[in-house]
């Protein structure tokens, strides 16, 4: 099964089919969450659309982290 992975420091968006532990190579290992959007989903996305949804988890995973105080929990 494919899965997505966004980093919560730049929202740069990395599929994989077997780790479960995924750094983002842009911001040099930062550990990435992983999102619940399916794959199929995510590939019948216009690129737009990727960017808008990238966009708003960033928002809420943002907000998320500052009401606790720390990392922004999925």
């Amino acid at each position: 099964m494919i899965r997505l992975f966004i980093c919560p420091k730049c929202g740069w968006v990395r599929t994989v089919s077997r780790k479960s532990d995924v750094e983002c190579f842009k911001c040099e290992n930062v550990q990435m969450i992983p999102s619940k959007l399916e794959y199929a989903k995510f590939v019948e996305m216009s690129e737009q659309e990727r960017r808008d949804y990238v966009d708003s988890w960033m928002y809420i995973h943002k907000m998320a982290g500052s009401k606790t105080g720390g990392e922004a929990a999925v």
